[in-house]
Formats: C-alpha cells, structure tokens, sequence
C-alpha cells in the first residue's frame, strides 16, 4: 500500500511540475535585459528574428537572433539596426503571405 501512495505522489509530483514550468519559461524569455551591447553590424542573411528587451530592464535594446541561434544584444538607435528590423519584418510578412 506504501508502495502505491508513494508511486501516486511522484507522478503528482511529476505532474504538477510540468504544468508550473510551462508559463515560467515562457515568461523568462520575456525578462532578458542586456548585460552588454554587441559591438557588430551582423549580415542581413544572417538574421532570423529580432524582439525587444522587457520593459523593466533598465534600457531597453534589441535582441537579434541570427540562423545559427544565436542572440545579439544591439541599441535601437542605430541606422544599421533599423534596416536589419526592416529586412526581418519583410522576411516573415513574405514567408507568410500564400503564394
């Protein structure tokens, strides 16, 4: 009998986390701040996606995501990073439109 109860907690247990991680790792995503600010004009072709840093981080910067998965810290202000926004945003408005 100790057996089964003990059986029947752990996939409770098991349960319960899988259901509690879900929204916190969604939800961590959302909190990055920058450490640092990449130094780097990234190619065009190498960019995938793009969000901004959360509004509680104490400036706010875009984190750009390159094909190979990795991010880049960047300040919004620059000429450069407003076209690679530009090019981003044109690259899925296409890849989404029926063709």
């Amino acid at each position: 009998m100790r057996t089964v109860f003990s059986v029947l907690f752990l996939m409770l247990f098991c349960a319960l986390q899988l259901i509690s991680a879900g929204p916190f790792a969604v939800e961590t995503a959302q909190r990055i701040c920058c450490p640092r600010v990449a130094k780097v004009i990234i190619p065009l072709r190498k960019l995938e996606s793009y969000f901004w840093t959360n509004r509680s981080c104490p400036i706010r910067h875009i984190v750009f995501i390159t094909k190979a998965k990795k991010r880049f810290c960047v300040i919004p202000d620059n000429n450069w990073v407003k076209r690679a926004m530009n090019h981003v945003n044109k690259m899925k408005s296409a890849s989404k439109s029926p063709q």
